[in-house]
């Protein structure tokens, strides 16, 4: 009798033949990468710095005495559309610095005048009479001075919290002004006339007495730096007689003390002795807190109000954008701040991002330069790395930073390394012990600080838009 064969349906043509991957996986040892942290950044700060052993915690910067006080930035109050300076910052000016009256302050500042000006307005003319002095309260305005040529050239951009023309104030001989002042932007100074400061100057003998004194302070040459020039001959013949001299030191120079970061790392015993195949679960806990704390020195090595380079930079060492965005014009002007080798330039990607736009524009194209390995970016053959420790203010501005680096004349970080326990240079892991809740605790701690050794070895280019 002949048997019939069912056909196969349509469920047994798909049936399993092997052992499926989701079974398979409960014998297989799965391949797995150690923790990832977004928050890790190439850190170009840390890596560029030469770093200086502080043995005893302090580090002092010793240098020649300077005669160039009061060279700061003055600010303002306003209350709609009035502005007033701050009575006391009028001491930022160099022919009051030191002054302490607040009576004859109160009056000086009470004496100035506001003027809102349009872009484009010429407010002094070289040439002109130097009759006051302009303290800009908001807006940025172009210094010029008479070319070779007949063309002008530009000296600065001025901008807000800088002045112009104190040497008039104490000064009755002052003739016309050396340079003229053009509006790039609208905005507002405050002027203080020369004849009204003269008036509270003939009725306050604190002021008058101030002003003498500042005059005869100063020394009768100095160099650009504000040093009290060496004297010297040369180019003579025969036997003259030579000149007497001597260096005097600053009697009171700057001393950085070490910073720290510190934060306690805690892992569960339980979790350290079971968990830790294939991976040390200490060993990568502690990796993990170590970058954080590198983060947060770099990020305080920029921005810390003590020994941040964004705030120590000294005030003269300040350049603006010329309209804003960072034109090759202004890398330039920031590169002459620090014209003694510089090493590199720090920006937010942001601002990188900026430059390279900027530069797009007028069919610059600029090169690569090799450092450690990585191709970098570079404006003028100096690299131009990469930070996001440099704040981008909510209106999209930030800052540019050039550097010199190294123990002569440059920036350096500080650090002290041979610590106990030391797990890093300048950085370590100390056991503190095992709580009743059989937790293992950690101090984690890094000490670290910066320096700036002479003021043009740190120049900053301000407001930098980063927008498109």
């Amino acid at each position: 009798m002949a048997t019939s064969v069912e056909p196969a349906s349509e469920n047994s043509a798909h049936s399993q033949l092997s052992l499926a991957t989701a079974a398979a996986r409960n014998l297989a040892t799965t391949t797995k990468t150690p923790p990832q942290m977004q928050g890790i950044t190439s850190r170009w700060l840390l890596k560029v710095l030469p770093w200086v052993q502080v043995s005893g915690g302090t580090f002092r910067v010793n240098r020649r005495q300077s005669h160039t006080l009061g060279n700061g930035r003055v600010e303002f109050v306003s209350t709609g559309a009035e502005v007033r300076v701050i009575p006391a910052e009028l001491g930022e000016l160099p022919t009051l610095a030191g002054f302490e009256d607040a009576a004859v302050l109160q009056e000086l500042a009470g004496s100035c005048e506001q003027r809102d000006f349009a872009a484009g307005e010429v407010l002094a003319a070289a040439g002109g009479d130097a009759d006051r002095v302009f303290l800009i309260a908001h807006g940025k305005i172009r210094e010029t001075a008479p070319g070779a040529y007949d063309n002008d050239t530009q000296i600065r951009v001025l901008a807000d919290g800088d002045f112009y023309g104190d040497q008039v104030l104490g000064d009755a001989s002052a003739g016309g002004w050396d340079h003229s002042l053009t509006a790039l932007t609208s905005g507002t100074v405050l002027t203080l006339s020369r004849e009204r400061f003269q008036e509270i100057a003939a009725s306050a003998e604190s002021l008058r007495t101030h002003v003498a004194n500042r005059r005869a302070a100063l020394p009768g040459q100095r160099n650009d730096a504000g040093e009290a020039a060496i004297a010297l001959a040369s180019g003579h013949e025969g036997e003259p007689e030579l000149p007497g001299t001597f260096v005097d030191y600053d009697v009171a120079p700057r001393e950085y003390e070490l910073s720290v970061a510190q934060t306690v790392l805690r892992v569960h015993t339980r979790v350290a002795d079971l968990y830790s195949e294939p991976m040390d679960q200490v060993a990568e806990q502690v990796r993990l807190t170590v970058e954080a704390l590198r983060e947060r020195q770099e990020h305080e090595m920029l921005n810390n109000r003590e020994f941040g380079l964004l705030h120590n930079a000294d005030l003269r060492q300040r350049v603006h954008t010329r309209a804003g965005a960072p034109t090759p014009d202004d890398l330039d002007e920031l590169l002459a701040t620090v014209w003694k080798e510089p090493s590199v330039l720090l920006a937010h990607p942001r601002a990188i991002a900026a430059i390279g736009r900027e530069c797009s524009k007028r069919g610059l194209y600029p090169g690569t330069v090799e450092l450690s390995g990585h191709a970098v970016p570079s404006w003028r053959g100096v690299p131009l790395l990469p930070c996001d420790k440099i704040p981008v203010s909510a209106a999209g501005t930030t800052s540019v930073l050039a550097m010199r680096t190294g123990e002569q004349q440059g920036v350096v970080g500080l650090h002290r390394t041979g610590i106990p326990d030391e797990y890093q240079p300048g950085l370590s892991v100390r056991f503190m012990g095992i709580s009743e809740k059989a937790v293992i605790s950690y101090l984690v701690s890094a000490y670290y600080s910066a320096a700036v050794l002479v003021p043009d070895a740190l120049g900053i280019l301000e407001d930098v838009e980063t927008g498109l």
